[in-house]
């Protein structure tokens, strides 16, 4: 039926183009024909009059030999026809140029016909095939309404499948809310008792120790009545040596000895009894409840001398893959690294050597910053994942889990309240975090990346991929000054009273901006120093007398900050580029961290 109506459709459109040709071209036509027909009329008359000449000519000749009356007549008629002979000569001679003309149209006309014909087969040819395309469309339309029928019912299905899963969602968020508020009210019952456990076993420590002293010193006055020689060998010597050590009046190098003498011997009871309630002493406060992992460390308070490394102790592999960035705990007891495995590793240095002491998990993505809060107690580690997140150190859980940056995290940095955060990402904003309602206090759009941040007591300090170092006031949430380096700013690093302000950038040089004048008061570059990374960390020493940072051929460049010179340059033992190096706050050692999977322990001993 479809074919019929598609034969009929060609042949009623063929057939109406030709009446159109025949509208249009006929007019053209139209004169050839009648001039034409005229010359045909014309041709018919001169044959008429040449063969009535010719029997008028033939008369005249006979009557002009009949009779010479008529000479002068025929004369006249004689020229008369030669005249009417000549002129219908000359008609003939146009009429047969006009007819050549008119045939010459005719045969251009013909092929003209000609070509349309073959255009016309052509035209029809293509209407056949376009015909023949519209047919493949029609079916390949159809095809297409199936399967778009089939895909919305499909996405009406997933629809209905996501609005439920959505109210399961919803339904298990609000579960959630409450055991995460039921969960809060556990463990802030459970910190009180533990609080009031604490409390209570000091006390009893307490009791215990002064119980133990006042029978220790009653017996001791009851022996001190009763005069008894001291022999070599005794113990009363070796507790007054140690409790002497206790009360610091030994020397650390002295060796302890056990030779009597009689000045020992005749020791006062008072000193005695001293050096004992020392030693017990000491005791006590090794039993003192404390849920903090730095307590027994040593203060951070301050180094009593700075150690310029010279040797590397410990060459380790920290991490399976690319090492981001190194970090001291306050007390230089641990150390954290953060690699591109997605983990904070923990190593605890002793004797010159790191120990493996545990991993923190929980990133989706490579770690790029690292922190310890004041007190040892906590780690931030900001992450490639959009987010930073922060483990408790005395068992290794992770506590928080801070989201709202567009871009990854490359900086996050304990403030000295130790209970709120500042974070920079890539997302060109830096962002204020409350750790007690752990939401985003403050957005900041800094306007462009944050490679690194540091902070003070009311100021946070960031470096900028636009080479710009920006000074935050944070109570007014803008801008109070900003510095422009030669290069894009890497890192950033405060010296021990926060007075100065270290940077690193891409131009290989390393400043000291004094943060009292807002001035550049110091510049470091060295030959063969480049800036590996636009995260290459440095760091001033815990005393800020020197200052430390890692190059791209994995050299370890170390400047005295009091003459500006370099003061010595450490290689041959990384095989990639340096991207961090922290300086422990006890001055001791210098750990750095390359692109590869190695880390470094530096000291001079």
């Amino acid at each position: 039926m479809a074919e019929r109506r598609a034969d009929c459709s060609w042949k009623r459109h063929i057939s109406d183009q030709l009446k159109l040709r025949d509208r249009v071209q006929r007019h053209t036509f139209e004169e050839i024909v009648q001039q034409y027909n005229r010359l045909l009329e014309k041709s018919d008359l001169q044959a008429v009059l040449t063969e009535r000449y010719q029997t008028e000519k033939y008369d005249v000749q006979r009557g002009h030999e009949a009779s010479s009356l008529d000479a002068s007549r025929s004369d006249s008629l004689h020229q008369e026809m030669s005249q009417m002979r000549i002129r219908h000569q000359e008609e003939l001679t146009e009429l047969h140029k006009k007819r050549g003309e008119l045939a010459q149209t005719v045969i251009e006309l013909n092929n003209q016909i000609q070509q349309k014909d073959r255009e016309i087969q052509s035209n029809e040819a293509r209407m056949l095939e376009y015909q023949q395309q519209i047919a493949s469309l029609e079916g390949d339309c159809r095809d297409l309404r199936n399967s778009l029928q089939e895909l919305e019912m499909a996405n009406q299905t997933l629809k209905d499948e996501y609005d439920a899963l959505q109210i399961t969602f919803s339904a298990l968020e609000e579960k959630l809310r409450k055991t995460s508020e039921d969960n809060q009210e556990l463990v802030s019952r459970w910190m009180a008792e533990k609080a009031l456990e604490a409390n209570r076993l000091n006390a009893e420590n307490e009791k215990d120790t002064r119980r133990r002293q006042a029978k220790l010193q009653k017996d001791l006055a009851d022996a001190a009545k009763e005069p008894l020689p001291i022999e070599q060998d005794d113990d009363i010597e070796v507790l007054a040596e140690d409790g002497g050590k206790g009360a610091g009046e030994t020397s650390p190098n002295r060796p302890i000895s056990r030779t009597a003498s009689r000045k020992t011997s005749q020791q006062p009871q008072g000193g005695l009894l001293d050096s004992i309630s020392n030693i017990f002493g000491r005791r006590r406060s090794a039993n003192s409840f404390s849920t903090s992992p730095e307590t027994t460390e040593p203060p951070s308070g301050g180094c009593a001398e700075v150690r310029v490394p010279t040797t590397a102790l410990h060459v380790f592999e920290a991490h399976d893959g690319e090492v981001n960035t190194v970090r001291f705990s306050p007390g230089s007891r641990l150390l954290a690294t953060g690699g591109m495995d997605r983990r904070v590793k923990l190593w605890e240095v002793v004797a010159g050597r790191c120990e493996a002491k545990g991993a923190l998990t929980g990133s989706n993505a490579g770690i790029t910053s690292i922190d310890f809060d004041s007190a040892g107690s906590y780690l931030l580690a900001a992450s490639n994942d959009f987010a930073s997140r922060i483990w408790t150190m005395d068992d290794y859980r992770l506590r928080h889990t801070l989201t709202g940056h567009s871009g990854k995290v490359l900086s996050a940095r304990f403030l000295l309240d130790n209970a709120r955060i500042v974070s920079g990402s890539y997302d060109r904003t830096l962002k204020l975090w409350d750790l007690r309602s752990k939401v985003c206090m403050k957005t900041v759009f800094a306007g462009s990346s944050c490679n690194d941040i540091v902070c003070t007591e009311q100021c946070v300090m960031s470096g900028h991929f636009d080479k710009k170092v920006r000074f935050w006031d944070i109570r007014a949430e803008s801008i109070v000054r900003e510095m422009e380096l030669l290069g894009r700013v890497t890192s950033l690093d405060l010296n021990h009273d926060r007075s100065e302000l270290l940077t690193c950038s891409r131009d290989d040089v390393l400043q000291i901006i004094d943060l009292r004048s807002n001035a550049v008061r110091q510049t470091f570059s060295a030959q063969g120093f480049k800036c590996g990374a636009d995260w290459t960390r440095v760091t001033f020493s815990p005393d800020g007398s020197y200052v430390a940072g890692g190059s791209a051929d994995g050299a370890l460049y170390v400047w005295n900050v009091l003459t500006g010179k370099l003061d010595r340059t450490l290689d041959r033992n990384h095989s990639s580029a340096i991207n961090s190096v922290s300086w422990s706050p006890s001055g001791t050692y210098v750990a750095s961290v390359e692109k590869g999977s190695r880390a470094i322990l530096w000291s001079d001993m």
